[in-house]
């Protein structure tokens, strides 16, 4: 008997959920419940993360998690629940398999059978936001090394219990060069251990396209939070409707199963919701604490009653559907189903199971680099006329420190290789990039001297001669040499 944590969310959550539980009842699912309460409700008791303390005490003991979908309040102040659980329980990686009903749900993709394996705490979801000055807003992308090596190395080893032939990553490394492509190099190293295992890599964008257009060409996708957010319910779209899909959240001590629709509060109490997204991730949850059997009695039932055209009305279709039914009916016809199985559409075998969950999984040995301060950028908020700023910074004097850059935007405004090229500037956010006399050339990615080095106290020293001259701060960032190369951009026309 395995205890797990309930939680019937909001809007169309209590009801989905109780055809969750009636359906594991009748299954014979060796389970007990032990029932939170969180989303709304909670929220509006004062609590920001849509969680009471007595839940995570809950989730302390039972490590599963079985949610409908929940409502967050709209207005600032109120945090993600899903986000906040992912990163507090440390459930790195995002499970969505995503296949076709054809003939049986209407699709223009037959053969469709994808799994989006989406990286789940890192990324622009850290929701590490700041406003900089009255026209600009920041929102920071974090990306680490082990977090793309984890959720790298999980979605091959789902790969490899679960038959799957190839796994294609999903970056936009042509851009953000030091972000989404520690990712992809990341996931090329990783590819060398599977050879076993087809591997590819598309740029995001073409590579929705291609999903959008062509899923049939996919297996397993790997990508990184928003990419991966995006793209799963692009794939549960096209397959028929984006409440026919469940999601796994997967980590080394916790897990947490969920439908990706949201709440739907405009249909709540209306017997019309249809329950398969959460039945999937049921399932996923049943393969998880290892009641095979049962999981595969529910997802057979599940696609019979599929098959035999009983269908809720976002599936319901004149020609391939046979009765329209609402959740209370399609959830009896599925329990008058258990220990059927489809006849065309594929069955869950009871020994199929997804070993990927075992998180004792190798790590890659890097050495440490060495690690070089060289200088920092400033950003400020310069309100006046960008020769003024010019005319400032030729006043300065620094024995350790030079101007080497000025940019907005990422946009390179000074120096200038081409001088009838003027900048187009739009007073505020400016960054005025440091770097220590004598350790680089013209260009930050040419490097003279890596031995040379400046500290702290010579940025502090430049910091209080600039506040002297009431330049506004907004922040600044170190840059460094690792292993002698920039870790940092060039501005863009540098």
């Amino acid at each position: 008997m395995t205890r797990i944590s309930i939680a019937y969310g909001d809007g169309i959550g209590p009801e989905i959920m109780e055809s969750a539980l009636q359906i594991l009842q009748e299954a014979g699912a060796q389970i007990e419940i032990d029932i939170i309460e969180v989303g709304k409700r909670i929220y509006e008791k004062g609590f920001n993360s849509g969680l009471m303390p007595s839940a995570w005490d809950s989730l302390n003991s039972t490590r599963v998690l079985l949610k409908a979908p929940i409502t967050t309040p709209q207005g600032g102040g109120y945090k993600s629940l899903n986000v906040t659980m992912r990163k507090k329980l440390g459930l790195f990686a995002n499970v969505r398999p995503v296949s076709s009903f054809h003939p049986f749900i209407t699709t223009k993709f037959p053969k469709m059978d994808v799994v989006i394996i989406r990286e789940n705490e890192e990324d622009l979801y850290a929701g590490i936001e700041y406003r900089q000055t009255e026209q600009t807003y920041e929102c920071l992308k974090l990306v680490t090394r082990k977090g793309c090596e984890r959720i790298i190395r999980h979605a091959f080893e789902y790969a490899v219990a679960n038959g799957r032939k190839k796994v294609s990553c999903f970056s936009k490394d042509n851009i953000m060069k030091m972000t989404d492509g520690i990712f992809h190099k990341t996931f090329d190293e990783i590819a060398k251990e599977y050879p076993q295992i087809q591997n590819d890599h598309y740029i995001i964008d073409i590579g929705t396209a291609r999903l959008a257009a062509k899923p049939e060409i996919f297996d397993v996708i790997v990508t990184m939070n928003l990419y991966g957010d995006i793209i799963s319910d692009v794939v549960a779209e096209i397959s028929g409707s984006v409440g026919l899909a469940g999601s796994a959240n997967i980590g080394k001590d916790y897990a947490m199963f969920e439908a990706i629709h949201g709440s739907a509060p405009d249909i709540a109490g209306q017997n019309i919701a249809n329950p398969t997204g959460l039945l999937h991730a049921t399932v996923m949850m049943l393969i998880h604490i290892g009641q095979n059997d049962v999981a595969g009695k529910i997802r057979n039932a599940l696609y019979k009653t599929i098959e035999d055209g009983i269908h809720t009305a976002d599936i319901y279709n004149d020609k391939t559907s046979k009765k329209k039914v609402g959740t209370k009916e399609f959830t009896q016809a599925i329990i008058e189903r258990l220990g059927q199985k489809p006849s065309q559409l594929p069955e869950l075998t009871p020994t199929k199971t997804n070993k990927s969950t075992n998180h004792q999984l190798p790590t890659t040995d890097y050495q440490l680099s060495i690690k070089t301060l060289i200088g920092f950028d400033l950003f400020i908020d310069w309100p006046h006329e960008f020769s003024d700023l010019l005319a400032e910074l030729k006043k300065m004097e620094s024995e350790k420190l030079e101007i080497k850059m000025i940019s907005a935007k990422g946009l390179l405004l000074w120096p200038l290789l081409d001088q009838h090229m003027l900048p187009n500037y739009n007073k505020g956010l400016t960054v005025l990039r440091f770097i220590g006399k004598g350790i680089t050339g013209k260009s930050s990615n040419e490097i003279i001297d890596a031995n040379k080095t400046i500290s702290p106290s010579d940025i502090i020293e430049m910091l209080s001669y600039l506040n002297e001259k009431k330049f506004d701060f907004v922040k600044y960032e170190g840059l460094y040499l690792f292993d002698g190369k920039p870790g940092y951009t060039s501005g863009q026309g540098e």
